[in-house]
Order: structure tokens, then C-alpha cells, then sequence
């Protein structure tokens, strides 16, 4: 089997689960090293809750083919995130070669069908420094490894590909920003030969999406009886799988400062989701009229 990372370094910022863990894993598998971050360790969730950690992670990404390594990070913290660029310089001989953004944490603080100025202020904010300034933060620390081998890739991670509004405005700006991240990061890195993108899944059936519709990956399709939507959802490999033919890709410089979608990468690199399906969430929401 090729690996076409093989020898590369990654770090996940946000890997602890969803498509962040996906991302991890499917960069194992093409071969490279990656660090997967994230705050929820054994013993010790973050607020989010959840069950998932990052050392799970890390051991699907050794299991996949790579090598996974574990870093508790809080990619609000400026110290804790230069303090894992450092342990990376070190451990890596100054390596670096593909950067993902992929922090989000706002869960619990979306305010559907509510007035901006009705909602809270302070989850509006720490949505904003959870998903935007977290990757400002990681991206201000990591970036320099990579100019200074003068190649790689950053990835922004976000819900949508373009900048019309999401149906709440903290959530929309935070989504919109990190479009624009990978379109200014990419403008600011082109003379160092690092590459900047934005991507997003359709329809994600995460971890807590399996939770929310009562279903496991096993019997998911059962969802559809809650929403006939969640027919057309995706899971958090077929993203991953695209991303990682594109991190291989030799013409990646040609592609740096775009936004991506699963189903454009699919299309792209002739990637299924684990099914074998081929997902659109794009055309399905264009016929639909979302």
C-alpha cells in the first residue's frame, strides 16, 4: 500500500472527535506522523462532555498506518499552543508540513432562532475565541515551521464554502471567518511556498450527530425517520479521505487560498465515503432550496 505522506508531520488542532479525528486518521493512514490535539483527555473531558479523547485518537491514527501522538492543548491559551510548536521543533528536527484548524467547542453555545441581540453576549464571544481566535493562535505559532521549510499546508476547517449567511450570526461568523483565514493565510504565505485552504463536510454524522438522532453508524439510516435529511448526511471520512488526497496532491500550490467541499474532493480524487457512497450535500441542498 502507498503512503504519499509517508515521512510528513501533522498537527490536528481539534482532533479529540468528529472530523477532526477523521482528518487524523486518514493522514495516518497516507503515512505521516501526527500530533492530534484537543482538551479532553482520559479522566478528564473538557466541558463539551463528551466521551471522546485524544488518546483514542491518537492510537487509531497508529492503527491506521501512522504514527499518532497525543497533546493536550487549549488552542485559546497562546502558551500552550506555542509551548506544542516548541515540543514539536524538537521532536520533529524543526518539521512541520501540514497544519489543521479544526477547533470548534461551540456546541452549547449556538442560539438557534435567536435575535442576536436577545442571545448571550459572552457565548456569541467565546464562540468567536473558540473557533476563530484558536486558529488565528495555532496557525500564528505553526506557520513559521513551515515558511521556514518554505512548503506545506494549512487547513481551515469550517461549515459552508462561501460567505451567505448560516442561520444565526455568532455561528455565521465564525464559519465565514474561517473561509477567509485560509484566503488571507494563503495570500501571506504564497512567497514562503505554503499553502492555505478552507474545507467543509455536508451533512456531518459525527459522533454527537449519531447521539442526537438516537442511532449508531451501524443503523444510522433509522435517523431519516426523524429527518429525511440526515439520509443525505456523511461521515467524517469522507471529508478526510479528500483532504488527504489533497495534502498529497504535487499541484496543491495551485490550489492554495480555495474552499473545498467533500463532495467537490470526491469528485476530485475519486473518493467514496466508507460505504462506497458518493454523498452531494451541495446538489441535494441546492435542489431543495436550502
Amino acid at each position: 500500500m502507498t503512503k504519499p505522506l509517508e515521512g510528513k508531520v501533522a498537527v490536528v488542532a481539534g482532533a479529540t472527535r468528529g472530523a477532526g479525528r477523521a482528518i487524523a486518521e486518514m493522514l495516518g493512514a497516507a503515512g505521516a506522523v501526527v500530533y492530534g490535539t484537543g482538551r479532553s483527555v482520559r479522566g478528564a473531558p473538557s466541558d463539551i462532555g463528551r466521551r471522546e479523547t485524544i488518546e483514542e485518537t491518537a492510537e487509531r491514527v497508529t492503527l491506521a498506518g501512522g504514527v499518532g501522538i497525543a497533546a493536550r492543548v487549549d488552542h485559546t491559551e497562546p502558551e500552550q499552543v506555542n509551548a506544542l510548536f516548541e515540543r514539536i521543533e524538537r521532536e520533529q528536527n524543526g518539521r512541520l508540513d501540514i497544519l489543521v484548524n479544526d477547533v470548534w467547542g461551540g456546541e452549547k453555545l449556538s442560539e438557534w432562532g435567536t435575535p442576536f441581540w436577545e442571545g448571550s453576549l459572552d457565548k456569541a464571544l467565546t464562540m468567536q475565541k473558540r473557533a476563530v481566535h484558536s486558529h488565528m493562535i495555532t496557525s500564528y505559532y505553526g506557520a513559521p515551521l513551515l515558511a521556514r521549510r518554505r512548503s506545506g499546508l494549512i487547513v481551515e476547517v469550517t461549515d459552508g464554502y462561501d460567505y451567505r449567511y448560516r442561520g444565526n450570526l455568532p455561528y455565521s461568523l465564525a464559519k465565514v471567518s474561517a473561509i477567509h483565514l485560509a484566503e488571507a493565510q494563503a495570500a501571506e504565505l504564497r512567497p514562503y511556498g505554503v499553502a492555505a485552504v478552507s474545507v467543509t463536510p455536508g451533512f456531518l454524522r459525527s459522533e454527537e450527530m449519531l447521539d442526537h438522532f438516537g442511532v449508531t453508524e451501524m443503523n444510522w439510516r433509522e435517523g431519516g425517520k426523524k429527518d429525511v435529511h440526515f439520509l443525505q448526511s456523511e461521515t467524517p471520512y469522507f471529508l478526510a479521505k479528500g483532504l488527504a488526497a489533497l495534502a498529497a496532491d504535487p499541484a496543491l500550490a495551485e490550489k492554495s487560498g480555495k474552499a473545498f467541499t467533500s463532495w467537490g474532493l470526491s469528485e476530485a480524487y475519486g473518493i467514496s465515503d466508507s460505504d462506497g457512497s458518493r454523498p452531494n450535500w451541495g446538489k441535494y441542498a441546492a435542489d431543495n432550496g436550502f
